[in-house]
């Protein structure tokens, strides 16, 4: 790799700006295994692998910018989330957090059920083998073609977002002589501790029925009237990036209330009950996301104990993992371009993606790490700004970072936890090419969705 020379500042760890980081690390040659997928590596030559591939191969092979995904990782995650809740529960995947024809595979060879919410996302889970006993299909406006090609294929479960769509399932599943499996997606009024775009269990938001108001009974009375439907049970989510069981244990309680209020009214106990997703992944070493095994035996506890008091028999538990699963999986990988450091604040390094292969930054005002993977370095830690290419001033990558002062053009630097919505939010802002995703398994890397083109971008350019 080059090692173009750039002018000299103040960027170094002894005179930093007033910000929101932390202190520079001990080592900046350290992988915090936290953020990392579980293969990756640094070798003794300075040179990081994933799967057994140095990341300057993957480079030299596949280009940059490119989403690198530990297949072995996914995996292991999928089979960690199965074996955790058990045969009581069923495990979903959020599809919108990534998908592909491989995942589809990759889930249904490891045992996992499947949640999508489009009708491009069915038809992909249908396409790769997906059976669709084991698809829930969500979203807040299904079209009637959406919904009718989800009812023709057997999905095991519509979740139902409105009044309206509850005559709309009703209506295409009776014309197709089909009883529809449907739950009822219920906002409960609980706010988790998350960014304010991305908590959906506030009544104030586009998603489900409010419990407030009696609206979620209304909708629970008008479905079981209706032979078309079968009720299975309630759906509720309380948004993402959660890091603790606390938001779950209200949502609980209050979906379980609406479950005594079916028994009492109708004489139904209703059989399940989902509890979304939204678990937290590290972006950076300071978060701490859990584990697992102590978010179902949290989760069981909850409900069985909310169970037991409402004198209800304990339902089936369904969870929907998206991101816990896919976002530790990848890193993309990067090629620093230009470097130009500001006296007295920091250094902006830009590199040859940016907000078109991960927008979240932007979005979210989300948080990621950063480090050099091409070689090791023994140059003081300078505070950095991981910038993309695009003509847009908010197009950051990672705000405020601890890279060597001597990174240079040239450079590969990897940006982990990328797994989930950076390339399902990708897109092709400045005509940018959506990167591929490569999946690196035992020392082999393969292609899972190629790199976009110019003729690609100028075959739906039909004027």
């Amino acid at each position: 790799m080059s090692r173009s020379a750039h002018p000299a500042g103040p960027r170094h760890a002894d005179v930093l700006p007033e910000g929101h980081y932390s202190a520079p690390p001990a080592d900046l040659n350290a992988l915090d295994e936290k953020v990392w997928a579980r293969t990756v590596r640094r070798e003794a030559d300075g040179v990081v692998t994933v799967g057994g591939i140095e990341v300057t191969k993957l480079a030299e092979e596949f280009g940059t910018p490119a989403y690198i995904l530990d297949e072995t990782d996914f995996r292991a995650r999928c089979r960690a989330w199965a074996d955790a809740f058990g045969e009581s529960a069923d495990v979903f995947y959020a599809g919108k957090a990534f998908l592909s024809r491989a995942v589809v595979r990759w889930l249904h060879e490891e045992g996992l059920n499947l949640d999508v919410c489009s009708g491009g996302e069915l038809n992909t889970a249908l396409d790769a083998g997906m059976p669709a006993d084991r698809i829930a299909y969500h979203g807040n406006n299904k079209s009637p073609e959406e919904i009718e090609r989800a009812i023709r294929a057997g999905v095991g479960r519509i979740v139902l977002d409105s009044f309206q769509e509850i005559v709309r399932v009703a209506h295409i599943a009776g014309g197709l002589g089909v009883r529809q499996r449907v739950q009822i997606r219920v906002t409960v009024g609980v706010e988790a501790h998350t960014h304010e775009f991305i908590a959906t269990a506030h009544e104030d938001q586009k998603f489900g029925i409010p419990l407030a108001g009696g609206q979620a009974a209304e909708a629970v009375r008008r479905v079981l009237t209706l032979d078309a439907l079968e009720l299975i049970g309630i759906h509720s989510h309380i948004g993402s990036q959660i890091f603790d069981t606390s938001g779950f244990e209200v949502a609980a309680h209050r979906v379980i209330g609406l479950l005594r209020q079916v028994r009492d009214e109708h004489g139904v106990e209703l059989p399940e009950i989902d509890l979304g997703g939204g678990l937290g992944i590290a972006y950076t070493p300071a978060d701490d996301p859990r584990e697992p095994h102590h978010i179902a035996k949290a989760l069981h506890e909850i409900v069985t104990r909310e169970c037991e008091a409402a004198g209800l028999r304990t339902p089936r538990i369904s969870v929907e993992p998206g991101r816990a699963i896919v976002g530790p999986t990848a890193f993309t990988l990067y090629e620093v371009g230009t470097i130009k450091p500001l006296e007295g604040l920091r250094t902006y390094v830009s590199v040859d993606g940016g907000m078109s292969d991960n927008i979240r930054t932007a979005l979210y005002d989300a948080e990621y790490s950063v480090a050099l993977v091409s070689r090791t370095s023994d140059a003081a830690p300078m505070l950095s700004r991981v910038v993309g290419k695009h003509c847009e001033s908010g197009d950051i990558v990672v705000k405020d970072a601890f890279l060597p002062a001597d990174v240079a053009p040239g450079d590969l630097l990897a940006v982990p936890a990328t797994g989930a919505y950076c390339r399902s939010m990708a897109s092709n802002y400045n005509h940018a090419l959506r990167p591929p995703v490569v999946a690196v398994n035992d020392g082999a890397a393969r292609v899972i969705v190629r790199r976009e083109t110019e003729e690609d971008l100028l075959r739906l350019d039909v004027g």
